[in-house]
């Protein structure tokens, strides 16, 4: 359900960003009778800055202004609005580097939980980015690996753009040390959430954790959840 996630980005802001090279990957396995799979453009991992000082997100297409940022024991809050996206209106999340740290398959990736505001009906209740989290400074660095999970709260959960991930693969982009440490990641969410009935409070309560949203006085206006 690819077309439910965070989708198109917003328009580009700043010139000094440099667009990522789309390379067309080629599967390199293709079982006999069946037709070739299509091509998958392939990008390098992008990699976010949030200067906190600043109030700044620095993303693959500009600069953004924050409304809020929140420095909390587990991590970093931030909130701010979209600007000419489409179905996208505000932007919520929690950066948390350490939450895989017990799944030794994971090599202590961190995740980005996610919450949006859509102009429209809510596509999904929680997107969570498994990614490297790291910090210097006011500066917080998140380097996505790719596989997202799409949470629909105490519904269901997917695993979403696995198709990104191998074209990744595949155009050298990430290494095989990667790429495994990357799935076994998402997958330890995807069992995490199912042992708690895919209740996001109860899965991160289960590790300790408890988190607050819509702390932002302009998103206690506007967000509905």
């Amino acid at each position: 359900m690819a077309d439910q996630s965070a989708g198109p980005a917003e328009a580009t802001t700043s010139d000094r960003f440099v667009q990522w090279p789309q390379v067309q990957v080629q599967p390199q396995i293709q079982v006999q009778g069946t037709q070739p799979r299509s091509f998958h453009a392939a990008h390098p991992v992008k990699v976010e800055r949030h200067d906190t000082q600043a109030r700044i997100h620095h993303t693959n297409t500009g600069e953004r202004p924050v409304d809020d940022y929140r420095e909390h024991q587990h991590g970093l809050y931030v909130s701010r609005r979209f600007v000419a996206h489409p179905r996208i209106a505000h932007w919520q999340a929690h950066l948390l580097p350490g939450l895989l740290e017990g799944n030794p398959a994971a090599g202590g990736l961190g995740l980005q939980l996610c919450r949006y505001d859509f102009h429209g009906e809510r596509a999904h209740d929680f997107y969570i980015d498994v990614a490297s989290i790291s910090r210097e400074g006011h500066v917080w660095t998140v380097r996505d690996h790719y596989l997202d999970l799409l949470v629909w709260d105490g519904l269901c959960a997917e695993i979403a753009d696995t198709d990104e991930l191998n074209a990744a693969l595949a155009a050298g982009f990430v290494d095989q040390q990667e790429y495994a440490v990357a799935v076994a990641g998402a997958h330890a969410v995807l069992n995490g959430l199912a042992r708690h009935g895919y209740d996001v409070k109860l899965w991160l309560a289960s590790q300790g954790l408890s988190l607050d949203w819509n702390t932002a006085p302009h998103l206690e206006r506007v967000l509905q959840v």
